[in-house]
């Protein structure tokens, strides 16, 4: 089992910035991609970025593509999201999700992640 916790969500004006965390515990932290999806009620969820396990590799949303940028931290278990010049439609609940790195599924799906965390709130006021 993987266990993951985030934090640093919030209300920000659009234009502003959040920095995301996501702690993870339980299992080799090496051994998984990372992502961070968000969800608005009413809709499915949304692929934000993820991150390969070595931190060598990343890929963006074509929405937050130039404003997000996904990094983590092995040594600390931890995976950020720093979102810059946002935007109401930002506004969601965004969790961070592992997927295995041997797995062979694609990091751009949810289905494909094997662990979730509960989630942080994130509204941006216009």
């Amino acid at each position: 089992q993987v266990q993951l916790l985030e934090s640093g969500g919030g209300l920000v004006q659009a234009g502003g910035s959040l920095r995301l965390s996501c702690e993870a515990s339980g299992r080799p932290f090496t051994s998984y991609n990372m992502g961070w999806f968000r969800q608005v009620p009413g809709k499915e969820r949304e692929f934000v970025a993820a991150i390969r396990w070595a931190g060598g590799y990343t890929s963006y949303a074509d929405s937050v593509k130039g404003r997000f940028t996904i990094s983590r931290d092995n040594a600390k278990n931890t995976v950020y999201l720093q979102m810059n010049n946002l935007r109401p439609e930002d506004t969601a609940v965004y969790c961070c999700a592992a997927h295995h790195r041997l797995s062979g599924s694609s990091y751009y799906t949810a289905s494909s992640y094997d662990y979730w965390g509960q989630g942080t709130q994130v509204t941006v006021s216009s």
